[in-house]
């Protein structure tokens, strides 16, 4: 860039050891809020065991945080423009801190779900105000898809970390010790974004009340509809009530943005097609990436009965490779442009999922770890340039807004990925666990108490042996390809989406609009 040739070599150093320490900070911020995801996962069953958490309890031990990333991430961005998105950012940070800190000291399960909703209000001013920060230190559009890049590689450290660390601290002490490494990692980040992260505000920016509220409560009411709806059905009264609101609440933010002298998201980014299209490319490629996980591991746990430490070791070619393609391919779109590793990677990510629906009970991992391999590869085109372009689409004052709508897209279609899959797995698995257990020879009368032995969670610790054991194995294994199957679909659909309405290069594409500079100010 020019700065490097003006700027004198002592001078150019001090600037490029700031940007990079402020890039780790960022990368460590990230990877915060995907390993407590992972992480929380992994000690659900020891939580479960020590606190008596009924099974409806439980499940929202995990989406408590997912829900408020997911309801927040948008107006956080906009506070990070209004107030600092580096004073927000450590906000977040410590506000993750404590959000640990409460999880590894709580004695019940209602501590411990607010908790994960302290964390969750850490994690949604971490998020967008990360990726705001990247995008005003980095403004040379190829340096900063390089950057952005390697933000969103960050993330599937953390995915893969979570398991592991949960693993091995299960194995040596309960599960409160699970929750104490974010706060270490919190306290590394503070330390390097502190002093080299520099602060950056969008001048003339003002609080968009009625966008955040409603935002807010649309995207609330959207991810309890798909958590809830996962364990009542779609169609229960206070589900129902959900989507109305999901609907109402989407029609009027429509309806009041484009009136707001400066709005929460300006809709006149949607005119483009191409970031429309990335929009929906982000959620898909979270969809894809955490159902595919979560379903890995639902069937690592109860068809080959793995514990959590063997089934994270056995995931790590997935999300190792991943991380290294992710890294690479910040490189890549400076020769090929968006449009050839987006389309590239969704193709071959349904062609690794289709693979991974006939891998069964026997099935050695030698025959499964090159399907990880392609798999997380094909994530790695996807998932880290569909938010490179989301953000170049715009210019670098416009960075918080578009930061904050790509985090949004991700975050719900992380929760679909789980919510959707989930409730697609459950009412497949139950489905078909009749006609497997008339197909493995399981005699009339002992069918009944297997199934209610099932429906109320107590094969876990009280397993039915032989055939009534092998029938349950099959009917979770074609729930769990059932669930890959719907994987493949969609990817194969969002890769037409890409091919046809993504551009190449969407900072040319003149999709850039006016609106007030970003002021950096000293840190």
């Amino acid at each position: 860039m020019t700065r490097d040739r003006v700027l004198p070599t002592g001078r150019r150093t001090a600037v490029q050891r700031r940007e990079l320490l402020t890039l780790v900070a960022m990368c460590l911020g990230v990877m915060m809020t995907f390993l407590l995801i992972t992480a929380t996962i992994s000690a659900l069953s020891a939580i479960q065991a020590d606190l008596h958490v009924s099974p409806s309890a439980l499940i929202w031990i995990p989406s408590a945080y997912t829900l408020v990333v997911a309801s927040l991430v948008l107006s956080a961005g906009t506070l990070g423009n209004l107030l600092g998105r580096k004073r927000m950012f450590c906000v977040g940070a410590v506000v993750m801190i404590a959000g640990g800190l409460l999880a590894a000291t709580a004695d019940t399960t209602a501590v411990v779900i607010a908790a994960q909703l302290i964390s969750g209000l850490g994690g949604a001013l971490i998020l967008p105000n990360s990726l705001a920060i990247l995008g005003s230190t980095f403004t040379d559009p190829q340096r900063r898809t390089e950057v952005i890049t390697v933000w969103a590689a960050a993330s599937g450290i953390g995915l893969a970390i979570g398991p592991l660390l949960a693993g091995f601290l299960l194995d040596h002490s309960s599960w409160h010790a699970v929750f104490v490494s974010d706060p270490v990692l919190g306290v590394v980040t503070l330390l390097l974004a502190v002093p080299f992260a520099t602060e950056s505000l969008a001048r003339g920016e003002r609080l968009d009340v009625a966008g955040a509220l409603l935002g807010t409560v649309t995207i609330a009411a959207l991810v309890y509809a798909l958590i809830q709806g996962g364990q009542d059905g779609y169609t229960a009264p206070p589900v129902m009530a959900a989507w109305i609101v999901t609907v109402v609440g989407s029609v009027a933010f429509v309806v009041v943005e484009p009136h707001v002298a400066v709005p929460m998201l300006d809709m006149r980014l949607f005119v483009s097609r191409s970031f429309s299209a990335v929009m929906v490319i982000a959620a898909v490629s979270l969809f894809g990436f955490t159902g595919v996980a979560v379903l890995t591991v639902m069937f690592y746990n109860n068809v080959q009965h793995l514990n959590a430490l063997d089934t994270s070791w056995r995931m790590l070619p997935l999300f190792g490779v991943y991380v290294v393609t992710a890294f690479l391919t910040g490189r890549v779109i400076r020769r090929t442009g968006f449009k050839a590793p987006l389309t590239t990677g969704l193709l071959l990510g349904a062609l690794a999922v289709l693979g991974l629906t006939t891998v069964g009970q026997d099935t050695p991992y030698s025959q499964v770890w090159p399907l990880f391999v392609l798999f997380g590869a094909a994530s790695g085109l996807v998932i880290a340039p569909s938010t490179a372009a989301a953000l170049v689409s715009v210019a670098p004052e416009r960075a918080g807004m578009a930061s904050g709508a790509v985090n949004t897209a991700r975050q719900v279609g992380s929760v679909m990925g789980t919510a959707l899959l989930g409730s697609l797995f459950t009412a497949r698995f139950s489905a078909d666990l009749p006609h497997q257990l008339a197909a493995h020879g399981v005699p009339v009368a002992a069918r009944a108490p297997i199934e209610a032995a099932v429906a109320s969670g107590s094969t876990g610790t009280r397993p039915p042996a032989g055939a009534g054991r092998a029938a349950i194995e099959d009917a979770f294994a074609s729930g769990v390809h059932t669930g890959l199957a719907v994987v493949a679909a969609v990817f194969f659909a969002a890769a037409v989406l890409a091919l046809t309405a993504v551009h190449n290069r969407p900072h040319q594409n003149g999709t850039h609009m006016h609106s007030p500079s970003t002021t950096p100010t000293a840190s």
